[in-house]
C-alpha cells in the first residue's frame, strides 16, 4: 500500500523512527556490513521500500538507486536480484529513471537479462519496460538488435516460464512492435 504523510504518521506514532532516518540507518548498515547475508537482507529491505512513491525523494537523497546499481555489478546473485528488484520497483518514476540512466545503469540492467536467476530476469524485463521511454538515447540503447533478440526469445519461451513470456510480450508490444 502506498504511503502518504498522514498514514506514515499513524504508522510510526509519536516515538517511531522517521522514514528518512530509518532508511539512512539501513544504508549505513549496508555500507558497514562485511557479511554477505547481512548485505542481502538490507538490500532486500531497501528494495521493498522502493515501490512506494512516498519514499522516492528519500531514496534519491540517500543515493539508494546508485546502491542498487552497484549491487547488480556484484558476483553475489542475491545482491544482483535484490538490486535489480529495487531498480524495477522505482524506475517508473521519471526522476528515478533519470538517476538510473545517468548512473549508466542501462547496460547493467540489460546484462541482468542473461542471469540464471528467474527473478533477476523478470525484474530486468520490468525495468527496461519502464525505462525504455525515458529518452531517445535510452530507447536506442535498449532497442538494439541483440537486446530485442533476447527479449523475443523470452517472449517465445511460454512453456519454460510464463512470466518471462508475458513481460517480454508486453515489452515488445509497447516498444518494438510500435516502431515497425
Amino acid at each position: 500500500m502506498f504511503t502518504n504523510n498522514q498514514r506514515q504518521e499513524e504508522r510510526t506514532g509519536k516515538t517511531g523512527t522517521p522514514r528518512l532516518q530509518y532508511l539512512q540507518e539501513l544504508v549505513s548498515q549496508f555500507q558497514n556490513a562485511t557479511d554477505e547475508h547481512t548485505k542481502e537482507r538490507i538490500v532486500a529491505n531497501l528494495a521493498n521500500f522502493s515501490y512506494d512513491p512516498y519514499n522516492y525523494t528519500i531514496l534519491r537523497q540517500l543515493n539508494v538507486l546508485e546502491l542498487f546499481i552497484d549491487c547488480i555489478t556484484e558476483p553475489n546473485e542475491k545482491l544482483v536480484e535484490f538490486g535489480i528488484g529495487g531498480i524495477c520497483n522505482a524506475c517508473a518514476e521519471p526522476k528515478n529513471a533519470a538517476t538510473i540512466v545517468e548512473a549508466d545503469g542501462i547496460p547493467l540492467i540489460i546484462k541482468c537479462l542473461s542471469s540464471p536467476v528467474r527473478n533477476t530476469v523478470n525484474y530486468a524485463l520490468g525495468a527496461l519496460y519502464y525505462i525504455c521511454d525515458y529518452n531517445r538515447a535510452t530507447r536506442e540503447m535498449i532497442l538494439r538488435a541483440e537486446v530485442l533478440d533476447l527479449i523475443e526469445r523470452y517472449a517465445a519461451a511460454e512453456t519454460v516460464c510464463v512470466s518471462f513470456s508475458n513481460l517480454a510480450k508486453a515489452f515488445l508490444d509497447k516498444h518494438a512492435h510500435a516502431i515497425t
